[in-house]
C-alpha cells in the first residue's frame, strides 16, 4: 500500500521548507554579493577614512532594528500578495550593485543594497511588511560613503561656522580669543578645528544618533516628531561647537599635550553626551508642548 511521503509531522516539515527556502536563497545570494563589499568597507573605507568611520556603528546598529523588527514584519506579511513594484526595484538595485562592483564605485555599490532588500521584500512579503521596516532600510543610507567632492564642499562650510560660534562665546566669556579662518589662537596656543571636529561624518553621526532616538521613544504626535527632526540639524552643529569650545578650554588651561590627549581620547565621548543631552532637553520641551489634554468625559469630576 503505497504511504504519502508528507503526511502528519512530515508535511509539517515540508511546509517549514517550503517556507524558509526563499529565505535561504536570498540570504545566500545577499552573502555572495556583499561579504566582498563589506571586507572592503572594514580594511580601507571605514577603517582609514576618518569621514566614514561611523559606518560600522550604523551597519551594526541597522541589524539589530532589522532583528528587532524580524517577528512584526513576518506577522504583517501572512496573507499579503507579492507587490509587482519590487521587481523594477531589485532589476535597479541588481544594475547599482554591477556598476558599483565593476567600477569601484563603493557609495553606488554600498546602496544597491538597500534597494536589492527593498525590492526583495516587496516580492516576498508585500508592501505592509516593508513598511514595518522602513526605518531600518532608512537608518542605512547613513552608512554609505559618501563622494570626496561632497564631503569637501559640506566640511568646509561647517568648520568655518564651528570656528566662528566658538570663537564669539569664548570672546563674550572674556576669555583671549582670535580666530583666522578656521584657525583658533587662544592665549599662546593655535588650535585648528580639524575635518574630525566639526566634519561631515560628526553630523551625519549625531543626526542618525538623532533619528535612532526618535524611532525609539516613538511619539505619537505627528508634529513633535517633525519638530524634533527639525532640531537635530541645529543639536549636531551646537554639539560641534561645545566640543571645540571644551577642547579649546583644555588647551588654554592646561597646556597643548592636555588637549591633544583629550582629542584624541575623550573629543569624541564629550560630542555624542552633548549631543544626547540637547536631544533629550529639546525632547522634553516639545512635550511641554504637545501634552494633550483629556476629554472633559473622561476627567473625574
Amino acid at each position: 500500500m503505497p504511504v504519502s511521503l508528507f503526511t502528519g509531522n512530515n508535511n509539517l516539515t515540508y511546509d517549514k521548507i517550503k517556507t524558509l527556502l526563499p529565505w535561504l536563497i536570498v540570504v545566500v545570494g545577499l552573502c555572495c554579493m556583499y561579504v566582498p563589499t563589506f571586507i572592503d568597507l572594514f580594511r580601507d573605507t571605514w577603517s582609514v577614512d576618518d569621514n566614514h568611520s561611523h559606518g560600522p556603528i550604523v551597519f551594526a546598529v541597522s541589524l539589530w532594528l532589522f532583528y528587532r523588527k524580524w517577528p512584526e514584519m513576518l506577522k504583517a506579511g501572512v496573507g499579503h500578495k507579492s507587490s509587482i513594484a519590487g521587481w523594477p526595484i531589485l532589476i535597479f538595485g541588481l544594475m547599482c550593485y554591477a556598476i558599483g562592483r565593476s567600477q569601484t564605485i563603493m557609495s553606488l555599490e554600498v546602496i544597491s543594497l538597500i534597494w536589492l532588500l527593498l525590492g526583495i521584500g516587496l516580492i516576498l512579503l508585500g508592501t505592509r511588511s516593508v513598511k514595518v521596516v522602513w526605518f531600518p532600510l532608512f537608518f542605512m543610507l547613513f552608512m554609505i560613503p559618501q563622494p570626496a567632492i561632497i564631503i569637501a564642499s559640506v566640511t568646509m562650510p561647517m568648520k568655518v561656522a564651528v570656528s566662528y560660534m566658538a570663537e564669539q562665546i569664548l570672546y563674550a566669556a572674556g576669555y583671549p580669543i582670535a580666530r583666522n579662518g578656521v584657525i583658533l589662537q587662544i592665549g599662546q596656543y593655535q588650535l585648528l578645528v580639524a575635518d574630525a571636529c566639526a566634519g561631515l561624518h560628526t553630523l551625519l553621526t549625531l543626526e542618525s544618533l538623532g533619528l535612532l532616538y526618535l524611532n525609539l521613544v516613538r511619539h505619537e504626535s505627528f508634529m513633535r516628531n517633525l519638530i524634533m527632526v527639525i532640531l537635530i540639524v541645529p543639536i549636531s552643529f551646537t554639539a560641534n561647537v561645545i566640543r571645540v569650545m571644551v577642547l579649546t578650554l583644555i588647551t588654554y588651561y592646561f597646556g597643548d599635550e592636555a588637549g591633544q590627549g583629550f582629542l584624541h581620547g575623550f573629543a569624541g565621548m564629550v560630542l555624542f553626551l552633548s549631543a544626547l543631552l540637547l536631544i533629550i532637553g529639546a525632547d522634553a520641551l516639545t512635550r511641554t508642548l504637545f501634552v494633550r489634554k483629556k476629554p472633559a468625559e473622561q476627567m473625574s469630576p
